[in-house]
């Protein structure tokens, strides 16, 4: 698994931030599939495609000054499938106190040089953080399952409903 961590530190600029000083969210969102993705290729060692984004978390505000760091790792494999796990830490750069301000896991597959998926290596978790975000990958991967299955259900009804407008 450490072999697949990549980390991204970047300042947060107004630019960057929404009305209320923070940094924009879709900002935020950016970053984070930008670091997995590199987590991925570097942990796959062939393309890979987001798959999907289980979640992000927003807990704490990320402010104008602040650093943002965002930590990624392969956290679990299937097939042709990885778990990218993304920590966001924001730093106050004037007194150091840090704080994690977000929480995120994708899904990438690993695709072939014709873009179909191939498989990957395992994760071997060395760290007792590693292994506590592999042994608890099997219960989100079953919630990604159910999660997709919603998402197929509600295509199918938009697509119904279009037909009849």
């Amino acid at each position: 698994m450490k072999e697949s961590v990549t980390i991204k530190t970047s300042h947060v600029f107004p630019p960057d931030a929404n009305h209320l000083g923070t940094l924009f969210g879709g900002k935020l969102m950016s970053y984070i599939d930008d670091v997995a993705s590199i987590a991925a290729l570097k942990f796959a060692r062939n393309l890979v495609v987001t798959a999907s984004t289980d979640s992000v978390d927003f807990i704490k505000p990320i402010r104008v000054g602040d650093a943002v760091t965002l930590e990624a790792m392969v956290t679990w494999t299937g097939r042709s499938s990885m778990e990218v796990f993304v920590k966001i830490m924001a730093e106050h750069l004037l007194t150091g106190e840090r704080a994690v301000a977000a929480l995120s896991f994708l899904t990438f597959v690993a695709l072939d040089e014709n873009g179909k998926p191939t498989a990957v290596p395992q994760v071997i978790p060395e760290t007792a953080e590693e292994r506590w975000l592999n042994e608890t990958a099997s219960t989100r991967a079953a919630h990604r399952k159910v999660r997709k299955q919603e998402s197929k259900d509600l295509v199918a009804f938009f697509s119904d409903n279009a037909k009849g407008n």
